[in-house]
């Protein structure tokens, strides 16, 4: 897969005035380059269509900061869209001196003409920020626009992977390789999740003795587990492990009720918890867009998000409890517990994660959820991860909402999402919201 590569396009006509466009041009070029030094950068102002067209040839960009330094018409913006089908920002400046003189740039009509061209155009959605180079909520808007142009690009080359089916009435988290290779350029392959059983059922303990280690040094309390449970979590842990490892999988949904129960006798919890520390997306019933979720997430916070249901609330503190009987990564936990193993809380067989986690004082919840015409929209929310423990039996996080979370509660439930949602470290929702721009996706902020 080629390099990400972010490239400016400062445009403009020599008829303004020459001496303010290159002051901006030259302002504008050290911001991009202290955001990202990977920025491809013009030696010159671009003054001609020309003179772009030479500029672009040689280029395969994934990011285009088109910026009119001056007015120019929607040619510029017409010979970009010609060429390439990369993400835009569209970055206006200010004029920069307003004395009853001369109109020095007039870089806000040459905007509209740019986006009036990508409007006619007719799928080419795009972001856009004004202001001058100095301005911290320009630098803000380039950075997320970066980061989730960056996404964009990586995500067309993750592999998935579908463990088995979902169970009856979880059918919001199936996806078709199709829909999601079409969409999102990610490829999605599948196993039955009894493959997996009977590859870790043919391990000698031997065989497992590492994987049985690494858990015992990632929790707390395995030796409260029955033995057998522990030497076949190993054997499930190498299976999976093994799996992702000889496919190149970045992210998976796997089933676990009741198979791992019923077939197996040991639950996939942990497994999926060590595996989301290991930097692998590994959500459980199966839900694959839960999947795509937690690694977009996990990709924007370069740490493991938390994967649960919204259980509780409580109107008096302005938070919602989300929760999942035992997958959380070991590293999520609170520092004065550390990842406690447990029993699953309906099953009552082990091992599975059973922790409060950790207190952070930025999180954003989010989801991408699939409409019944085959669209897709965004769920965002930020607010606090609370110093908590443990809520329930099982895994959980307590988020401090900014706005009033009854609200937030009903206004979703309304709204038809998924019941799965992630919670990222960060506040990522400017990132989230331009990525959904470059998908052409709605965002519904909560």
């Amino acid at each position: 897969m080629k390099s990400f590569v972010p490239v400016y396009v400062p445009v403009g006509v020599p008829t303004f005035h020459m001496e303010s466009a290159g002051d901006q041009f030259t302002r504008s070029t050290a911001l991009l380059r202290r955001i990202d030094d990977s920025f491809v950068c013009p030696d010159e102002m671009l003054l001609g269509v020309d003179q772009l067209r030479a500029f672009l040839e040689p280029l395969q960009p994934d990011l285009i900061v088109f910026q009119n330094l001056t007015f120019a018409n929607a040619a510029y913006m017409s010979e970009v869209l010609r060429q390439f089908r990369c993400p835009i920002l569209l970055w206006t400046l200010r004029e920069p001196v307003i004395d009853g003189g001369r109109l020095r740039l007039n870089s806000l009509t040459g905007a509209y003409s740019a986006a009036n061209a990508l409007r006619s155009f007719g799928d080419r959605p795009f972001s856009y920020v004004f202001g001058a180079p100095e301005e911290e909520r320009v630098a803000s808007a380039i950075a997320a626009c970066l980061k989730a142009a960056r996404l964009k690009h990586d995500m067309a080359g993750l592999r998935m992977s579908a463990v088995g089916h979902t169970p009856q009435g979880f059918g919001f988290g199936r996806a078709l390789d199709s829909e999601l290779m079409h969409t999102f350029g990610v490829e999605l392959e599948a196993i039955e999740a009894r493959e997996l059983i009977d590859r870790a059922k043919a391990y000698s303990d031997e065989e497992c003795a590492e994987y049985l280690e690494k858990t015992r040094c990632a929790t707390c309390g395995l030796d409260k587990t029955p033995t057998n449970n522990q030497l076949d979590h190993a054997r499930l842990y190498k299976a999976y492990s093994d799996y992702v490892r000889e496919h190149g999988i970045g992210a998976l949904a796997s089933r676990c009720w009741p198979d791992f129960f019923t077939a197996f006798g040991t639950p996939v919890c942990t497994v999926l918890s060590l595996l989301n520390d290991e930097g692998v997306a590994a959500a459980c019933e199966a839900d694959i867009y839960g999947a795509l979720s937690m690694w977009i997430g996990m990709q924007l916070s370069h740490q493991p998000v938390f994967f649960g249901d919204p259980v509780s609330l409580d109107e008096g503190e302005n938070t919602v409890t989300f929760w999942h009987c035992g997958a959380a990564a070991c590293s999520l936990a609170r520092h004065d517990t550390g990842a406690v193993v447990g029993v699953h809380p309906n099953r009552k067989i082990g091992p599975a994660m059973d922790f409060g986690c950790e207190a952070f004082p930025e999180a954003t919840v989010f989801r991408i959820g699939r409409e019944p015409d085959g669209s897709f929209r965004f769920f965002l929310l930020e607010g606090e991860a609370l110093d908590k423990p443990k809520q329930f039996t099982g895994t959980s996080i307590v988020v401090r909402t900014e706005n009033p979370c009854r609200d937030v509660v009903e206004r979703s439930v309304k709204a038809g999402f998924e019941p799965h949602f992630v919670v990222i470290k960060g506040h990522h929702a400017a990132a989230l919201e331009m990525l959904a721009e470059m998908f052409g996706f709605e965002v519904c902020k909560y």
